[in-house]
């Protein structure tokens, strides 16, 4: 213990660095364990398309989409979210919606923006595209 205090008191900014990184950790924790948009694996995408007629939306740009994306998803971009641009899915209120980015950190934005809008059964790919290819899961290209 002695030699804790020794180290605050000789090193007070990287002790105040360690103490912000670990409130960011445990933040980011609580924040994602008590958020109302949860995350799912690959395999519970499928299992929610397959068995709950889950709707998969990828907000990636165009160009991405084209090069491949998971069978049945709808290309929307996140603005087009945002300004409530949602080409018929509003009839989908209740269904589940899976927001799928490139690594699955930017969907979250997109799908608290779904959630506010009323859609009660909003999730997140876990790693987004990255994490369906490297599972080797099937993608569908773009016919150009």
């Amino acid at each position: 213990m002695a030699q804790f205090i020794e180290f605050v008191t000789n090193h007070p900014l990287l002790s105040l660095a360690w103490v912000v990184i670990f409130l960011l950790i445990v933040g980011g924790w609580i924040k994602t364990r008590f958020s109302a948009i949860r995350q799912v694996s690959p395999t519970e995408l499928t299992m929610l398309v397959n068995r709950q007629d889950g709707v998969v939306l990828d907000i990636r740009n165009e160009e991405d989409f084209k090069k491949g994306h998971i069978a049945g998803a709808r290309q929307l971009t996140a603005s087009q979210i945002n300004e409530q641009k949602l080409a018929g899915l509003e009839k989908q209120k209740d269904a589940p919606i899976i927001v799928v980015c490139q690594a699955g950190m930017t969907a979250q934005k997109s799908a608290a923006a779904l959630a506010k809008q009323g859609f009660s059964n909003v999730a997140v790919l876990q790693g987004g595209m990255g994490a369906w290819s490297s599972a080797s899961l099937p993608v569908v290209k773009a016919k150009r």
